[in-house]
């Protein structure tokens, strides 16, 4: 990834969002472009046009944390964005480095530790990298995301489940909805990794074979991992509505680990339970 390029391009498109209104701008007259102009940035932080013009085009080398926080504040920019700003202006100083993952080679697996504390979780529980590669999940978990252990040449992959296999559709009923945290999630992952080889063959695989993808990725959206509820539709037990929270494993820095609980006595509740028990009958390697 081109961090001058990522820059202008995230900055663009962020400026292209905001609106005169929601920055406290009148509207009048014709814009060319949606969004605020470059002069209205420069003048709502308090720089010159010049200057912002030049961090736009890519320049964040040497440019202050107030300055950044300056632009974030008139672009209205949530958590996850800011951070991806400070990032972008880490790598163009030369600090990247120290926020990278180490390059030891990046294992399919996890820890047996780790499997074993997600075996002793009784909800479906998984484990995926900052590549969106579903590496380990309990009995539940697995079972819960069959449709993306059908292929047992190909590891899962939660982003190329999502674009590229036909079943996500019916496993995401809402599916433009994951969709858009899928790719939120990996541009995400190139902000803190920018040389991981694996997520750019990835992006170049996703954004050759599908036009939803590449438009997405283009974008330049990205999120921070929470909680929630999100809605799927397995194959055996039908809709699921499923709280989840997902957090960092700080003994394995990139990799993510989510947990989904069902409300108590409710029809999901009773989904779960019957998936368990088509669970049971399933080979561990199916």
């Amino acid at each position: 990834m081109d961090n001058r390029v990522e820059v202008r391009e995230f900055l663009t498109s962020r400026r292209a969002r905001v609106t005169p209104e929601q920055a406290g701008l009148p509207a009048a007259g014709q814009r060319r472009v949606p969004g605020l102009r470059r002069s209205e940035v420069a003048a709502l932080a308090g720089m010159s046009v010049e200057y912002y013009a030049k961090v736009e085009r890519g320049s964040l080398a040497g440019v202050s944390a107030g300055v950044l926080e300056a632009i974030a504040r008139v672009l209205r920019f949530d958590d996850a964005e800011r951070a991806h700003l400070m990032r972008l202006a880490q790598e163009a100083n030369g600090g990247g480095a120290l926020l990278r993952p180490s390059r030891r080679p990046k294992a399919r697996g996890v820890r047996p530790s780790l499997q074993w504390a997600l075996d002793a979780i009784t909800t479906p529980a998984i484990v995926v990298n900052n590549r969106a590669d579903l590496l380990a999940a309990n009995h539940l978990g697995r079972a819960m995301h069959a449709d993306l252990y059908a292929d047992p040449a190909n590891p899962p992959n939660l982003a190329r489940f999502t674009f590229l296999d036909s079943a996500a559709r019916r496993f995401y009923p809402d599916w433009s909805r994951f969709a858009d945290m899928s790719v939120a999630n990996l541009r995400t992952a190139a902000g803190i990794d920018p040389h991981d080889k694996g997520l750019h063959d990835l992006v170049g695989e996703l954004s050759t074979r599908s036009d939803e993808f590449r438009r997405r990725w283009g974008a330049h959206n990205v999120r921070i991992h929470g909680a929630g509820v999100k809605h799927f539709h397995h194959h055996v037990v039908g809709d699921l509505a499923l709280a989840y929270e997902s957090m960092d494993l700080q003994g394995d820095p990139g990799l993510t680990l989510t947990i989904y609980a069902a409300e108590p006595d409710s029809p999901t509740a009773h989904a779960l339970a019957l998936l368990a028990s088509w669970a049971a009958d399933v080979p561990a390697g199916r």
